[in-house]
């Protein structure tokens, strides 16, 4: 059986060249699918050759130009919807056929992407290991000592074993992470809403998201790009910020980033030098490592399951559970069994509670770019999960339960490999809309660490050309909006703080402007092709969504552009409109602003 490199750019070029064709990759993929499901029980549902068929008969009359995902093979959570193929959610008594397909599989098909099949899954998507369910318990990829993680453990497999480029999961408490931490795999849980779920069968509605699983950042990135659409559908769906749109997939500028000051490890002996690995190649890209208190996080993650939530799981399994108690396997209805008794009283003191540890959250990520945790504290051995179905499944979810609660984006990324061969990695996360951002962290990571990704190989290592985009933007001010001078106020009423003093590219000049009427002098800074200087500015940051009302207090000549730093990056800045400069007096001799105010003259 041939072995192919299932990486989205790759097979594109191999289409392109015509030395393979979707038919020919797909019916091979099918047959290697089909020998690897005895021992890890990774579909429930692999589309017969007849079943398939139209989705290839289709890209036969396409032109490849047209569709960018054409002929990439996906799998498919199997609790989200597939046109015309059983639906079970790992649980026989609940199956049904959908008539339509979920949202987001019907924009990739739309796309040129081949669906496989339905994948395994922890039953109901209650689970973070992916031994809960009747179609068979899901091993580790690599170790047949461990699980495959879940609740999204086939759609993890698929990509993991090379049957498919990508995979569909969900991720309500860890589940489109822990699997892929497990796996080899970058898995992306981006912010709520941003990916549709219309189509999906709840475990907590409110919480929900579809998730990616990949080989790489990069082949995360150009899927949530091409996905990530509000849908009339979903009556949880937002609108993606243009900031969080594919531009923003790049390099990082200096960054802060968090890590817990005492991590949580569970007693693994390798879990922090490798942690700390993680940390450090961080650091040596330029990030400042900033040390914060993660007991609020875990709070926040224990009402999960501890709290009321778990009525909202309640609400889809719980009438089949009353009808045929047997329908449901015994762990899922350990899990659920406290659920009837929740009252709405406990439910409303929990979302007090929920929301006074999120103003403590937010307000430790509101200085920060992202923050950088183990995925899980350690790994967990299948015959930890036989012995307690509840305590190590618990215990994978010590840094994801908290996620969607608190309404923050996260990536999964490998950064290493234990010393038995189980893959290892990290989570970054972030504030909502900041996924291309993260996405961008878990590149740096993945690329630095030196591992493999899943198909052999290193991720893609050309240069990105944009630099990295969150949901903040750099103000590069050279005047009275500096610290400590008259309209800083402006800066600091928005939530800006300042990034760094420093200089432009030494390809300037500054004018000190005319009065205005009132006898305020202003700055006035202008590129020029040659007899430039260097001009002391300050770098201050500011959340996006603050910029066009700070624009509005910008009076002319004076106006936003871009402008070099000494460093050779390009931020947005002030600059002068030529016709200001006139009356304007050349103060470039004394290198700013601060200067030119200290010497006294006007």
């Amino acid at each position: 059986m041939s072995s192919f490199d299932l990486r989205l750019s790759t097979l594109r070029a191999a289409y392109r060249a015509g030395t393979l064709t979707p038919r020919q990759l797909i019916g091979e993929l099918r047959a290697k699918a089909a020998a690897l499901n005895p021992a890890f029980h990774l579909f429930i549902h692999l589309l017969s050759e007849a079943e398939v068929a139209p989705y290839l008969d289709r890209l036969e009359t396409q032109d490849i130009e047209a569709l960018p995902l054409y002929g990439i093979p996906f799998a498919i959570k199997d609790n989200i919807d597939l046109a015309g193929i059983p639906t079970t959610a790992a649980c026989p008594a609940f199956a049904y056929t959908p008539g339509e397909s979920a949202t987001l599989v019907a924009q990739l098909i739309a796309l040129g992407a081949v669906p496989l099949g339905k994948t395994n899954l922890d039953q109901f998507a209650t689970g973070l290991n992916g031994t809960r369910s009747p179609y068979g318990k899901c091993r580790n990829s690599v170790h047949p000592d461990y699980p495959s993680g879940g609740s999204s453990a086939g759609s993890s497999l698929a990509v993991a074993l090379g049957v498919a480029s990508f995979a569909l999961g969900t991720d309500t408490a860890g589940s489109g992470r822990v699997p892929a931490g497990l796996n080899n795999l970058v898995g992306l849980k981006a912010t709520k809403g941003v990916l549709s779920t219309a189509g999906v069968v709840p475990a907590c509605r409110t919480l929900d998201c579809v998730t990616y699983f990949t080989a790489t950042a990069r082949e995360a990135s150009d899927l949530l790009a091409l996905t990530a659409q509000a849908d009339p559908r979903d009556a949880y769906s937002r609108k993606n910020p243009q900031w969080n749109d594919a531009r923003a997939f790049g390099k990082l500028a200096t960054f802060r980033f968090g890590v817990p000051s005492q991590p949580e490890f569970a007693g693994c002996a390798e879990s922090p030098a490798l942690f700390a690995k993680a940390r450090a190649l961080l650091e040596a890209a330029g990030g400042e490592a900033v040390e914060i208190d993660f007991a609020p996080f875990v709070e926040a993650a224990n009402l999960l399951y501890q709290g009321p939530w778990v009525a909202e799981r309640y609400s889809v399994a719980g009438e089949l559970m009353e009808a045929n108690k047997e329908a449901v396997l015994p762990v899922i209805r350990d899990v659920l069994a406290k659920a009837p008794s929740a009252t709405a009283v406990e439910l409303f003191r929990a979302q007090y509670r929920l929301q006074a540890l999120k103003a403590v959250c937010d307000a430790a990520l509101e200085s920060l770019d992202f923050v950088l945790t183990p995925t899980y504290p350690r790994p967990v051995t299948l015959a930890e999960l036989e012995r307690d179905p509840i305590g190590p499944n618990s215990l994978l979810g010590y840094y994801t339960n908290f996620m969607n609660l608190l309404d923050y984006a996260a990536v999964a990324t490998p950064t290493a490999f234990m010393k038995n061969g189980l893959p290892w990695g990290v989570t970054v996360f972030g504030r909502a809309f900041t996924d291309q951002y993260l996405l961008s962290v878990a590149d740096l990571l993945q690329r630095s660490s030196g591992v493999e990704c899943v198909g052999g190989g290193k991720p893609d290592a050309s240069e990105r050309p944009t630099t990295a985009a969150n949901d903040r933007v750099r103000v590069a001010v050279c005047g009275a909006h500096m610290q400590g001078l008259p309209l800083n106020r402006d800066l600091v009423c928005r939530g800006a703080r300042l990034v760094e003093a420093t200089q432009t590219a030494p390809r300037y000049r500054l004018s000190a402007l005319a009065a205005t009427p009132d006898g305020t002098r202003r700055p006035g800074m202008r590129r020029v092709p040659d007899g430039g200087a260097a001009i002391a500015i300050e770098v201050w940051e500011m959340p996006s969504l603050e910029l066009g009302s700070f624009l509005t207090t910008i009076p002319s000549p004076l106006a936003l552009g871009k402008v070099e730093l000494a460093n050779g990056t390009w931020v947005t800045g002030f600059v002068c409109e030529g016709y200001g400069l006139e009356a304007g007096t050349d103060i470039t001799e004394f290198g700013g602003w601060r200067a030119w105010l200290s010497s006294g003259r006007k």
